[in-house]
């Protein structure tokens, strides 16, 4: 069974993992997220500069935690997108350095497939199809899934602004709390009670799109309530609001999830993306899926967020299904939308092999640390 190499550079967290037939063996992680907090939100330069210093030591601490050598490697995977642009370079160079120097092929990989392939390390293979609900920093879709490695992915619906995830940063800036909103707001909600606040439940009208999603609204709605109270002199009551928010983004994601399942006769529900880490989601998710009959699957809180994992997880699949890796073709797409597992090469018009991987170059003639 091959050995194969993740590597995920998308935003803030440097992430690499080691993953062998469906079975995580090692990984390695670290975070910028403490030199973002001053600015609020994650400073694409700055999170670079922390990968370039962070990704070889990572690569090492999953190596070391594996009990193997570097050389076991037997296929690279990376993150091409989406992400952060200078981030994700750092990411897909670092897997060129290793592919060419240990001379295995090369998977560029969707982020957010990732996402839904890391619930295998845990779950073991996903059905033959089911629903997916990404809930991100970034993302918030509703998807239909078959098979991850070969099957193409149907977006049953998508946010068309505001993604969840940012929608607890921005949140969490207006009520003075800590970057990230997500942990922070949640944090504040423990004290506060969820029915207190009216907030919006956005796009769940009979004329809204079934499985879209907006949450720019529900934010500037909890905008306004802090203005008001500041106007009239009174104190921002921070735990009942930061507990009505969050109430309200998790009963939309649950009640659209619950009703692509019903309408697409899909009796599991995978749930993948840093929000899905949030302790009030899981549960209510859980507590409906249990009421409706259906089987939902969660990641460990841990394999949520961002890591190399995940990313290994889904180059492992790719590797057994045998599909043809991309090579040094693989380049960084930022903006690159979800349609499969791997992230399309642009290729350059008339030409055919784009950048196929040298054969001049021997195995171990450059040093991989």
């Amino acid at each position: 069974m091959s050995l194969v190499l993740g590597i995920e550079t998308s935003c803030d967290e440097t992430g690499a993992g080691l993953v062998r037939d469906g079975v995580l063996l090692g990984e390695g992680l670290a975070s910028s997220a403490d030199e973002h907090v001053r600015f609020g939100g994650v400073v694409p330069e700055v999170a670079a500069r922390a990968h370039v210093s962070a990704v070889v030591p990572m690569v090492r601490a999953a190596v070391a935690t594996a009990g193997v050598s570097l050389s076991d490697v037997d296929a690279v995977a990376v993150t091409a997108g989406p992400g952060l642009s200078p981030a994700l370079h750092v990411g897909v160079a670092a897997a060129k350095a290793y592919a060419t120097a240990l001379d295995v092929p090369l998977y560029g990989v969707h982020h957010l497939a990732g996402h839904a392939a890391v619930d295998v390390l845990e779950h073991g293979p996903l059905p033959e199809r089911c629903v997916c609900l990404i809930v991100s920093g970034g993302h918030t879709s509703l998807l239909s899934l078959g098979d991850l490695a070969r099957d193409p992915v149907e977006h049953l619906g998508d946010t068309v602004d505001d993604a969840a995830g940012e929608a607890f940063d921005k949140v969490a800036r207006l009520l003075g709390l800590r970057y990230p909103g997500g942990p922070s707001v949640s944090a504040a909600a423990l004290d506060g009670d969820p029915a207190a606040i009216a907030f919006p439940r956005p796009m769940t009208g009979p004329r809204d799109a079934a499985f879209g999603f907006s949450f720019s609204g529900l934010k500037t709605a909890v905008a306004r309530h802090v203005e008001a109270a500041q106007d009239a002199g009174r104190a921002v009551p921070v735990p009942d609001v930061a507990a009505s928010f969050q109430m309200a983004v998790v009963d939309v994601l649950v009640r659209k999830a619950l009703r692509a399942c019903a309408e697409r006769g899909a009796d599991t529900l995978l749930m993948v993306g840093g929000v899905a880490a949030n302790r009030v989601l899981r549960a209510e998710m859980e507590r409906a899926c249990t009421a409706a009959g259906i089987v939902l699957r969660v990641p460990a809180p841990r394999l949520c967020t961002d890591n190399g994992a995940m990313i290994a997880a889904l180059g492992d699949l790719l590797v057994r299904a045998g599909i043809e890796p991309a090579g040094l073709a693989t380049t960084a797409v930022p903006t690159v939308p979800l349609s499969g597992a791997s992230v399309p090469v642009p290729a350059a018009e008339g030409e055919a092999a784009r950048y196929p991987l040298p054969t001049s170059v021997a195995a171990g003639s450059i040093t991989a640390s």
